[in-house]
């Protein structure tokens, strides 16, 4: 069986490793990662995959940059290409990128099964890129790789019931894999002057709230309003520095630094008492290692950590109740049952 991975994003590095890392050790089955260039800073994308041993892409497509009809076009001419090449059996996507989509709609258009990773999430915003992104790989797709049964209900009401699987959080797997790692690996700490229990933990790149300067003002406002106690750690996104700049915006009580890597990103979430942020990603991150989180959006497609009492939205007031343990993301076995999975289709 080959199969072709389209990875763009830092998330999806993550939730690839957990996957691939199986693949590679299993005679029969092969994979070639198609990185489309979505991310292509250092920090935001070679380090992930030095970090999380994942071997090199086969094909670079090098898109970047542009608007989400512009690159996603662009990314979509460049895989037909490479998909026609390759001639895979399947294709895997993950998450809700702009990346997610174009493999989503080149592998269809070629006939070739389409497998997606993190199926089902529904925020309900079609305003978001991503819910758009989401909507339309879950529909496309032969394989449906869920990580929560609320997500099964939410493919149920589109009419979508056939190849759909509960296989819990690959987000899990890869926070085992990486917590011991960036205790013994990482001095993020050190390099930047923070102690354990002792700092907020921030991040924001979603463009609901950079492309609006009004809102991005705002939650700029909640951020240092929250930081006035204890220190606020922001590893600042490419896009997010770049609007900082354009808009004359310093944020004051707040430690901003460069995005930082895996081990380094879990250093921060192991010693944080806080987390803030806008990425569906670490919101989860936040709940694996125990740290109550404020997401900076007005609704959330991880609704069970807001359910559970780990997460709440900016605009509410408090958590919703007592802490709970959220048995829906499993044991740390999803890459495990996604592979079973797709060798039985062989």
């Amino acid at each position: 069986m080959k199969l072709l991975t389209v990875v763009g994003a830092r998330p999806q590095f993550i939730k690839v490793a957990t996957v691939s890392r199986i693949i590679a050790q299993t005679p029969g089955i092969s994979e070639k990662i198609i990185h489309t260039g979505q991310h292509f800073d250092a920090n935001m994308s070679s380090i992930f995959f030095s970090e999380l041993g994942i071997p090199e892409p086969t094909h670079n497509l090098e898109v970047m940059g542009g608007s989400h009809g512009a690159m996603t076009g662009r990314m979509m001419e460049k895989l037909e290409t490479v998909m026609l090449a390759e001639k895979p059996d399947g294709v895997l996507i993950y998450g809700d990128t702009n990346s997610t989509l174009a493999g989503a709609l080149v592998a269809v258009k070629l006939h070739i099964p389409l497998f997606h990773v993190e199926a089902g999430l529904r925020s309900f915003n079609r305003a978001m890129p991503e819910e758009i992104n989401r909507i339309v790989s879950d529909q496309l797709s032969e394989q449906l790789f869920c990580p929560t049964r609320l997500s099964i209900s939410n493919l149920q009401k589109e009419g979508i019931t056939k190849g759909v699987h509960h296989v819990g959080d690959v987000m899990y797997d890869a926070t085992l894999f990486a917590s011991e790692s960036a205790r013994a690996q990482s001095d993020i700490l050190d390099q930047i002057g923070v102690e354990d229990g002792d700092y907020l933990l921030c991040t924001l790149h979603r463009a609901e709230n950079t492309d609006d300067e009004q809102r991005f003002r705002k939650v700029i406002t909640f951020l240092e309003e929250a930081a006035t106690d204890r220190v606020m750690v922001f590893p600042v996104h490419p896009r997010t520095k770049q609007v900082m700049q354009k808009y004359g915006i310093t944020p004051k009580g707040i430690k901003l630094i460069d995005p930082v890597g895996y081990f380094d990103i879990h250093r921060l979430l192991a010693g944080t008492v806080g987390v803030y942020t806008d990425s569906g990603g670490l919101q989860k991150e936040a709940y694996f290692h125990k740290a109550p989180c404020v997401t900076l959006r007005d609704e959330t497609e991880w609704v069970e950590t807001i359910e559970s009492g780990w997460n709440r939205l900016w605009t509410s007031e408090d958590y919703r109740t007592s802490r709970l343990n959220i048995t829906d993301y499993g044991e740390g076995e999803s890459a495990r049952k996604i592979f079973d999975i797709l060798v039985s289709l062989s």
